[in-house]
């Protein structure tokens, strides 16, 4: 089993497909007004409508309601994306973590929170060698 995708419902896509662009330099492919996705090389992150909601059962998604998860890139130059993104919310400025990430932490529109972080330490950049950037 792999991971594909993570899904983000929103009222907005467009807003959001527009700041997840910005944030990670990727250009989302659209499928429809309420759906698109920026797929990388290791994942995807989909965006879908409140619309796309009922094809999986009334109710069972509420945008804008997300307060216990973190969606997580890596990047080779966390300063340098720090000082292009300075004007979006900042939750955190870059900060080396104890595990031996530096992290920037984002919040996007809808109040998801959005970690960058680059591999500082010996352990982490060997834990994440092989990962694209």
């Amino acid at each position: 089993m792999n991971l594909v995708s993570v899904r983000i419902i929103t009222d907005d896509v467009a807003r959001l497909v527009g700041f997840y662009e910005r944030v990670t330099g990727v250009t989302a492919t659209w499928a429809t007004d309420d759906f698109a996705e920026l797929r990388t090389t290791s994942g995807t992150l989909a965006i879908g409508s409140t619309r796309t909601v009922a094809l999986f059962g009334p109710g069972v998604a509420d945008p804008a309601a997300n307060r216990s998860s973190i969606v997580e890139f890596i990047v080779s130059d966390l300063d340098g994306r720090f000082a292009e993104l300075r004007d979006l919310e900042v939750v955190q400025e870059p900060t080396t973590m104890p595990w031996g990430n530096r992290s920037l932490l984002l919040r996007d529109p809808d109040g998801a929170l959005v970690n960058l972080f680059e591999p500082v330490t010996e352990a982490a950049v060997a834990k994440f060698a092989a990962t694209p950037r």
